[in-house]
């Protein structure tokens, strides 16, 4: 194996910005990266179908969906979990404790909420919750870039977004925006990424030990030495500084590599409310989304979630 194809998205905390900075696959594995970046998880489905990729950070809604249609998919590590969040103005309130939050979702009634791609996580959680409670008339509208949704909630485009830690700083810091609701009241222990490969990468099994060594360090790295992590990402992506990045890891601090039962049952919850939406036609084993082997071998103590 001389190449790796790996699929990435812009989220700070998500180790690929540190392993394609270090150029570590390259200089520790004897394999060149190839990196493309792509907008959102459904973007990154579509070059697997293509067969674009050969592995891919990504949610893990978007990876089922792929599976129920038929992708040789497998998810062969975690990374980070409770990785959704929904900002807005502050004048709408912030959720205490999960009993609060169809009062703050009521709020929406005849509003539009920004979220990334159909398909994926956070979209998924938003429409579930949305449907969940009961609010009639809220309506999720679909951005191909979520950069774009906090000018957009400036603008009055929408009333508030749904995504990642990294869109929470980025609202705060720079428009003004509060959470409000945060990340462990959405849906405790959500997949929010881990390793997806395709099928054809499970006969690669030194290299794929040898890359989850590396993805769990920068794990180890960012939940550990979050200081030293901000300053390498800051570095990587040159637009924030460390101290952005920092607030980035806050939010959400919970990085490890292991796939432990709680992050597996919360990835199987997905299965009904994915079929209930209309994007998969079909129940889902577990066994079809997870290859633990690997990642059994290489973290066998308790998870660092």
């Amino acid at each position: 194996m001389k190449q790796i194809r790996i699929g990435y998205l812009s989220t700070l905390y998500h180790t690929s910005h540190i392993l394609k900075h270090q150029g570590s696959i390259d200089v520790e594995l004897g394999v060149e990266a190839q990196w493309r970046l792509f907008g959102t998880g459904p973007a990154m489905i579509e070059a697997f179908a293509r067969e674009e990729l050969d592995l891919g950070y990504i949610g893990l809604p978007p990876a089922m969906i792929g599976i129920s249609r038929g992708l040789p998919l497998k998810c062969i590590a975690g990374g980070h979990i409770e990785g959704t969040v929904l900002v807005g103005p502050a004048a709408m309130g912030t959720a205490q404790n999960a009993d609060d939050i169809r009062g703050i979702l009521e709020q929406f009634t005849g509003k539009k909420i920004g979220a990334p791609a159909r398909g994926s996580i956070h979209d998924i959680i938003i429409r579930h919750l949305l449907d969940n409670n009961g609010v009639a008339g809220a309506s999720v509208v679909n951005y191909a870039w979520a950069d774009l949704m906090p000018q957009a909630i400036a603008d009055g485009e929408i009333a508030a977004a749904v995504g990642t830690p990294p869109l929470a700083a980025v609202a705060q810091a720079w428009y003004g925006h509060s959470i409000i609701i945060p990340p462990r009241f959405l849906w405790p222990f959500n997949p929010s990424y881990g390793i997806v490969v395709h099928a054809s990468m499970l006969k690669e099994g030194g290299f794929l030990k040898g890359f989850i060594g590396l993805h769990e360090q920068a794990c180890n790295c960012i939940r550990e030495q979050p200081d030293e992590a901000a300053r390498i990402l800051s570095q990587a992506v040159k637009v924030v500084d460390a101290e952005f990045v920092q607030k980035v890891f806050a939010i959400s601090p919970h990085y490890c590599a292991a796939l432990p039962e709680a992050y597996r049952a919360s990835t199987m919850a997905f299965v009904p409310v994915l079929r209930d939406l209309g994007y998969i036609n079909r129940e889902l084993s577990e066994k079809e989304i997870f290859e633990i082997s690997f990642i059994g071998q290489l973290h066998t103590g308790p998870h660092h979630y």
